[in-house]
């Protein structure tokens, strides 16, 4: 789906809420986020609240009640969603311009196009980012890049496919690049790098080729094999073009949640934006982020 569609399909709370319950309960049978029970909620029905003066009648719609923990709860519980005053079909609309833009979408924007505050959009964004995080990934196998980037200094130089996968570091050196190495790269896998001094001593734990990019070379033949970093460095570029034009100040302490952001939408650029959007949606259950930790405060 397009924006225009999402616009048209989920105009109001009610339509966008059945929309995220299909997604967060595929089987019709809701989890309970309170005591993790399956199957013994029920859908409680419209019940009507206090007159307010008026005599209007207010009702709480999309209310679950777990048959285990007797405990009530909506489709929001335990998502980045929860206590959020804004309409979900405004989380809707912000999912899908922050997936479907390559290299990202500024709060500024949110802002104007959603019609919410400045503070909401950044918060939203920064909801988002955290939804799309990865969790869990298994070792990286196979051939590796491995490449280092300064963001807010010098730009260090940055097909072949694959997953990526960002770390933000304060201080580049052996220790940090090898440490990252060693977590995230299984030990009988290809690791290609370039021929930064901080790399050394990786050929004791892993298959290790250099390319000399000092000496001006980017890319050469190993056997049947094409050593480079051009595919991480691209990578690199998309990064720098999104923080540079498009978000312009990243703070240090909010960097790791913009690189899980360009992550998410590298790692799934054979999709369709809609699609992609779809998939980050789904990712929303027990990512709770506060306002407090969100800002650094």
């Amino acid at each position: 789906m397009n924006l225009n569609e999402i616009a048209k399909s989920y105009h109001d709370e009610d339509s966008a809420r059945a929309f995220l319950e299909v997604q967060r309960w595929p089987d019709g049978q809701a989890g309970c986020p309170h005591c993790g029970e399956i199957g013994r909620s029920y859908r409680l029905p419209p019940i009507a609240g206090k007159p307010k003066k008026d005599g209007e009648i207010t009702y709480r719609k999309g209310l679950w009640k777990c048959g285990a923990c007797r405990k009530q709860f909506t489709v929001t519980v335990g998502t980045i969603f929860e206590d959020s005053h804004i309409p979900l079909n405004k989380w809707l609309m912000a999912f899908h311009l922050l997936c479907a833009s390559k290299k990202g979408m500024s709060a500024h924007q949110l802002h104007r196009m959603l019609g919410v505050t400045y503070k909401s959009a950044w918060f939203m964004a920064h909801r988002i980012r955290y939804a799309m995080a990865e969790l869990n990934l298994p070792m990286m196998t196979d051939t590796v890049e491995v490449d280092e980037t300064y963001i807010g200094g010098k730009q260090h130089y940055g097909p072949r496919g694959g997953k990526v996968r960002s770390f933000h570091q304060e201080k580049v050196t052996g220790r940090t690049l090898k440490g990252v190495i060693h977590e995230n790269v299984a030990n009988n896998a290809h690791v290609m790098t370039d021929d930064h001094p901080g790399y050394g001593g990786l050929r004791k734990t892993h298959r290790h080729s250099v390319i000399r990019h000092s000496w001006k070379i980017y890319a050469r033949k190993e056997g049947d094999v094409l050593i480079s970093t051009n595919t991480i460095e691209g990578y690199f570029s998309i990064l720098k073009r999104g923080i540079n034009g498009v978000y312009h100040h990243v703070g240090k302490h909010h960097l790791h949640r913009y690189l899980l952001e360009f992550d998410f939408r590298y790692n799934s650029r054979h999709t369709e934006d809609g699609e992609r959007s779809l998939l980050a949606i789904r990712k929303v259950t027990g990512k709770r982020l506060t306002y407090r930790d969100s800002s650094g405060a």
